[in-house]
Protein backbone atom coordinates (compact mmCIF):
# COMPACT_ATOMS: atom_id res chain seq x y z
CA UNK A 1 0.00 0.00 0.00
CA UNK A 2 2.68 2.64 0.99
CA UNK A 3 4.53 1.43 -2.62
CA UNK A 4 1.90 2.81 -4.63
CA UNK A 5 0.91 6.09 -2.31
CA UNK A 6 4.39 7.26 -3.28
CA UNK A 7 4.38 7.64 -6.70
CA UNK A 8 0.79 9.26 -6.77
CA UNK A 9 2.16 11.75 -3.75
CA UNK A 10 4.72 12.94 -6.44
CA UNK A 11 2.54 13.15 -9.48
CA UNK A 12 0.88 15.66 -7.52
CA UNK A 13 3.56 17.75 -6.31
CA UNK A 14 4.91 17.94 -9.86
CA UNK A 15 1.41 19.51 -10.98
CA UNK A 16 0.96 21.69 -8.17
CA UNK A 17 4.84 22.75 -8.89
CA UNK A 18 4.07 23.77 -12.58
CA UNK A 19 0.92 24.52 -13.35
CA UNK A 20 2.29 26.42 -16.56
CA UNK A 21 3.08 23.28 -18.15
CA UNK A 22 -0.37 22.23 -17.95
CA UNK A 23 -1.64 24.14 -20.88
CA UNK A 24 1.59 22.14 -22.35
CA UNK A 25 0.75 18.71 -21.03
CA UNK A 26 -1.38 18.14 -18.09
CA UNK A 27 -0.86 16.24 -15.64
CA UNK A 28 -1.54 11.97 -15.31
CA UNK A 29 -4.50 11.13 -13.26
CA UNK A 30 -4.40 7.99 -10.55
CA UNK A 31 -7.70 6.54 -12.20
CA UNK A 32 -6.74 3.43 -14.35
CA UNK A 33 -3.59 4.96 -15.52
CA UNK A 34 -5.44 6.96 -18.27
CA UNK A 35 -4.39 10.52 -19.07
CA UNK A 36 -6.28 13.62 -19.71
CA UNK A 37 -5.09 17.01 -21.18
CA UNK A 38 -6.38 19.90 -19.94
CA UNK A 39 -8.50 22.57 -22.29
CA UNK A 40 -6.05 24.88 -24.01
CA UNK A 41 -7.34 28.54 -23.33
CA UNK A 42 -8.23 30.09 -26.55
CA UNK A 43 -5.72 32.66 -28.45
CA UNK A 44 -6.32 36.01 -27.66
CA UNK A 45 -6.27 38.02 -31.28
CA UNK A 46 -2.71 39.26 -31.54
CA UNK A 47 -3.20 43.82 -31.50
CA UNK A 48 -2.49 45.40 -35.06
CA UNK A 49 0.99 46.79 -35.22
CA UNK A 50 0.63 51.23 -34.97
CA UNK A 51 2.09 52.11 -38.20
CA UNK A 52 5.45 53.47 -38.07
CA UNK A 53 5.34 57.54 -38.21
CA UNK A 54 6.51 58.91 -41.46
CA UNK A 55 10.10 59.86 -41.68
CA UNK A 56 11.28 63.27 -42.41
CA UNK A 57 12.02 64.31 -46.47
CA UNK A 58 14.71 66.33 -45.13
CA UNK A 59 17.89 64.54 -43.14
CA UNK A 60 19.81 67.58 -42.59
CA UNK A 61 19.90 71.74 -42.44
CA UNK A 62 21.92 73.81 -44.94
CA UNK A 63 24.45 76.03 -43.34
CA UNK A 64 21.80 78.95 -41.38
CA UNK A 65 24.13 81.75 -42.78
CA UNK A 66 24.59 80.85 -46.55
CA UNK A 67 20.70 80.63 -46.85
CA UNK A 68 20.26 84.01 -48.41
CA UNK A 69 21.97 85.61 -50.94
CA UNK A 70 24.51 88.51 -50.24
CA UNK A 71 22.30 90.54 -52.48
CA UNK A 72 19.42 90.47 -50.14
CA UNK A 73 21.66 91.11 -47.35
CA UNK A 74 22.55 94.07 -48.56
CA UNK A 75 18.96 94.96 -49.08
CA UNK A 76 17.72 93.75 -45.86
CA UNK A 77 20.81 95.60 -43.90
CA UNK A 78 22.42 97.98 -45.49
CA UNK A 79 25.64 98.29 -43.81
CA UNK A 80 25.69 95.14 -42.26
CA UNK A 81 28.44 94.14 -39.45
CA UNK A 82 29.08 91.12 -40.90
CA UNK A 83 27.78 90.69 -44.38
CA UNK A 84 28.33 86.96 -43.82
CA UNK A 85 26.32 87.10 -40.75
CA UNK A 86 26.78 85.74 -37.61
CA UNK A 87 26.33 82.45 -36.23
CA UNK A 88 24.12 81.80 -33.12
CA UNK A 89 25.30 78.85 -30.60
CA UNK A 90 23.58 75.83 -30.53
CA UNK A 91 23.71 71.95 -29.50
CA UNK A 92 23.20 70.05 -32.70
CA UNK A 93 23.44 72.42 -35.88
CA UNK A 94 21.56 69.34 -37.61
CA UNK A 95 18.68 70.20 -35.49
CA UNK A 96 18.76 73.76 -35.35
CA UNK A 97 20.51 76.51 -36.24
CA UNK A 98 20.18 80.13 -36.54
CA UNK A 99 22.22 83.08 -37.88
CA UNK A 100 21.94 87.29 -37.07
CA UNK A 101 22.92 90.34 -39.14
CA UNK A 102 22.66 94.28 -38.30
CA UNK A 103 23.45 97.21 -39.79
CA UNK A 104 23.26 100.66 -39.11
CA UNK A 105 22.97 102.92 -42.60
CA UNK A 106 24.32 106.06 -41.97
CA UNK A 107 25.30 107.46 -45.18
CA UNK A 108 22.42 110.01 -44.88
CA UNK A 109 22.67 111.42 -41.15
CA UNK A 110 19.30 112.80 -41.46
CA UNK A 111 17.73 109.28 -41.82
CA UNK A 112 19.78 106.79 -39.64
CA UNK A 113 17.99 103.52 -40.51
CA UNK A 114 19.08 100.51 -38.32
CA UNK A 115 18.05 97.03 -39.45
CA UNK A 116 18.36 93.47 -37.86
CA UNK A 117 17.73 89.79 -39.54
CA UNK A 118 17.67 86.74 -37.71
CA UNK A 119 16.98 83.82 -39.73
CA UNK A 120 16.29 80.57 -37.73
CA UNK A 121 16.22 76.85 -38.93
CA UNK A 122 14.23 73.54 -36.87
CA UNK A 123 14.39 70.07 -37.81
CA UNK A 124 11.96 67.71 -36.65
CA UNK A 125 12.41 63.88 -36.59
CA UNK A 126 9.12 61.60 -36.07
CA UNK A 127 8.19 60.96 -32.55
CA UNK A 128 7.18 56.94 -32.93
CA UNK A 129 6.14 57.25 -29.17
CA UNK A 130 3.36 59.76 -29.92
CA UNK A 131 2.38 58.28 -33.19
CA UNK A 132 3.33 61.72 -35.06
CA UNK A 133 5.36 62.12 -38.46
CA UNK A 134 7.79 64.13 -38.75
CA UNK A 135 5.39 66.68 -40.70
CA UNK A 136 3.38 66.87 -38.18
CA UNK A 137 5.50 67.84 -35.45
CA UNK A 138 6.80 70.48 -37.69
CA UNK A 139 3.13 71.78 -38.12
CA UNK A 140 2.87 72.35 -34.50
CA UNK A 141 6.33 74.09 -34.20
CA UNK A 142 5.41 76.30 -36.75
CA UNK A 143 1.84 77.31 -34.84
CA UNK A 144 3.91 77.78 -31.77
CA UNK A 145 6.45 79.64 -33.32
CA UNK A 146 3.40 81.86 -34.59
CA UNK A 147 2.17 82.09 -31.49
CA UNK A 148 4.67 83.36 -29.75
CA UNK A 149 5.96 86.04 -31.75
CA UNK A 150 3.07 87.79 -31.58
CA UNK A 151 3.78 88.70 -28.04
CA UNK A 152 7.87 88.46 -28.09
CA UNK A 153 9.82 91.20 -26.77
CA UNK A 154 7.03 93.13 -25.47
CA UNK A 155 5.63 93.20 -29.27
CA UNK A 156 2.41 95.12 -29.48
CA UNK A 157 -0.59 95.58 -32.29
CA UNK A 158 0.21 92.19 -33.56
CA UNK A 159 -1.34 90.92 -36.64
CA UNK A 160 -1.31 88.08 -38.28
CA UNK A 161 -1.94 86.68 -41.98
CA UNK A 162 -1.26 83.62 -44.46
CA UNK A 163 1.51 84.00 -47.01
CA UNK A 164 1.16 82.18 -50.10
CA UNK A 165 4.45 80.38 -52.25
CA UNK A 166 6.39 79.86 -49.24
CA UNK A 167 6.86 76.09 -48.66
CA UNK A 168 3.84 73.93 -47.25
CA UNK A 169 2.54 76.76 -45.62
CA UNK A 170 3.21 80.14 -43.72
CA UNK A 171 2.35 83.21 -41.80
CA UNK A 172 3.59 86.43 -41.08
CA UNK A 173 3.28 88.11 -37.97
CA UNK A 174 3.53 92.17 -38.18
CA UNK A 175 4.36 93.85 -34.67
CA UNK A 176 5.71 96.94 -33.11
CA UNK A 177 7.68 97.56 -30.03
CA UNK A 178 9.72 100.22 -28.32
CA UNK A 179 13.15 100.48 -26.93
CA UNK A 180 15.40 103.37 -25.91
CA UNK A 181 12.16 105.67 -27.35
CA UNK A 182 12.77 104.51 -30.79
CA UNK A 183 9.81 102.85 -32.64
CA UNK A 184 10.66 99.34 -34.03
CA UNK A 185 8.71 97.61 -36.92
CA UNK A 186 9.44 93.97 -36.71
CA UNK A 187 8.18 91.44 -39.31
CA UNK A 188 8.37 87.30 -38.38
CA UNK A 189 7.50 84.98 -41.23
CA UNK A 190 7.03 81.41 -40.12
CA UNK A 191 7.56 78.77 -42.82
CA UNK A 192 7.17 75.10 -43.25
CA UNK A 193 8.75 72.88 -45.80
CA UNK A 194 8.20 69.18 -45.16
CA UNK A 195 9.97 68.61 -41.78
CA UNK A 196 11.57 72.21 -41.60
CA UNK A 197 10.00 75.20 -40.22
CA UNK A 198 11.71 78.52 -41.40
CA UNK A 199 11.43 81.41 -38.98
CA UNK A 200 12.63 84.91 -40.32
CA UNK A 201 12.50 87.66 -38.03
CA UNK A 202 13.15 91.24 -39.84
CA UNK A 203 13.69 94.16 -37.71
CA UNK A 204 13.74 98.00 -38.31
CA UNK A 205 13.85 101.52 -36.44
CA UNK A 206 15.17 105.73 -37.74
CA UNK A 207 17.27 106.55 -35.27
CA UNK A 208 17.38 110.32 -33.88
CA UNK A 209 13.87 111.42 -35.10
CA UNK A 210 14.61 109.36 -38.87
CA UNK A 211 11.15 107.82 -40.61
CA UNK A 212 10.14 104.42 -39.48
CA UNK A 213 10.69 101.81 -42.12
CA UNK A 214 7.58 100.93 -44.35
CA UNK A 215 6.31 97.62 -42.51
CA UNK A 216 4.54 96.68 -45.71
CA UNK A 217 7.97 96.63 -47.72
CA UNK A 218 9.79 94.70 -44.76
CA UNK A 219 6.63 92.09 -45.21
CA UNK A 220 7.68 91.73 -49.06
CA UNK A 221 11.71 91.57 -48.62
CA UNK A 222 10.87 88.98 -45.04
CA UNK A 223 9.02 86.71 -47.51
CA UNK A 224 11.63 86.59 -50.18
CA UNK A 225 14.05 85.41 -47.87
CA UNK A 226 12.14 82.30 -47.06
CA UNK A 227 11.83 81.87 -50.15
CA UNK A 228 15.55 81.59 -50.32
CA UNK A 229 15.64 79.59 -47.48
CA UNK A 230 13.55 77.26 -48.41
CA UNK A 231 15.06 76.76 -51.77
CA UNK A 232 18.61 75.97 -49.62
CA UNK A 233 16.71 73.32 -47.66
CA UNK A 234 16.03 71.61 -50.47
CA UNK A 235 19.49 71.95 -52.20
CA UNK A 236 20.94 70.97 -49.01
CA UNK A 237 18.92 67.63 -49.07
CA UNK A 238 19.59 66.46 -53.01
Amino acid sequence: MHRRTAPRLARILACAAVPVMLVATGCSSDSGGSKKESAKPSQSATPAASPTPKAGTYAKLPDVCKTISDKTVDKMVPKAEKKEGKALPTADTNDSASCFWSGLNDEDVKDLQFRTLTISLKRLDPAPNLGQSADKRAQDFAAKQTTTATTADGAKDAKTEQASGIGDGASVVSTSTKKDDNDYKNVIVVARTANVVITVKYQGAGFEGAKTPNPDDMKKDAQDAAKEVVAAVAKANK
